[in-house]
């Protein structure tokens, strides 16, 4: 039995030795990438437009729209820039349908009013405290019925704070 013991012994110790710092060390939690609020540059370049009666002129002359605007953007507590900054020309009044911003990239549906009508977009890319670079695609609505589908590729560029009136 003493010989059983003694035998059994280093196994022992083996298994509690291993279980001693094997487990991995926890990764450092990283810090959430926020926008910052300001006054920011935000350039539409149209992709792709489309109506139901849209000619291959008027398709042509769209494709070399580039519309930049200056505002100030206001972020919420939760790192959320304001909604009516990402639709620029596209709608007006606009809220959050769903959204994730995660790690630098934003994925959102905005619901806004466009005219006699309303307008989704649809927001995808990625974003760092002082740029944003996000595709678009907007639908717009009249009386149930959409009129008009619009793409672009959308620039942002924080400048710094927003000016005093």
């Amino acid at each position: 039995m003493r010989y059983a013991v003694l035998a059994a012994m280093p196994l022992a110790m083996s298994l509690g030795l291993t279980g001693c710092g094997s487990s991995p060390a926890p990764e450092p939690e990283e810090a959430p990438i926020v926008m910052q609020a300001g006054e920011w540059t935000m350039t539409h370049k149209t992709t792709g437009y489309n109506t139901p009666t849209v000619t291959p002129a008027e398709y042509e002359a769209a494709l070399k729209e580039v519309k930049e605007d200056k505002l100030c953007v206001t972020v919420d507590a939760a790192g959320v820039p304001d909604a009516n900054a990402l639709a620029g020309t596209d709608g007006k009044d606009c809220t959050y349908k769903d959204k994730l911003l995660r790690k630098g990239r934003l994925i959102a549906t905005l619901s806004c009013k466009a005219g006699a009508g309303t307008s989704e977009i649809v927001l995808e890319g990625n974003y760092t405290a002082d740029t944003l670079t996000l595709g678009s695609t907007t639908t717009k609505m009249v009386g149930g019925q959409p009129v008009l589908r619009v793409t672009h590729d959308f620039q942002g560029k924080r400048l710094g704070e927003c000016p005093t009136v």
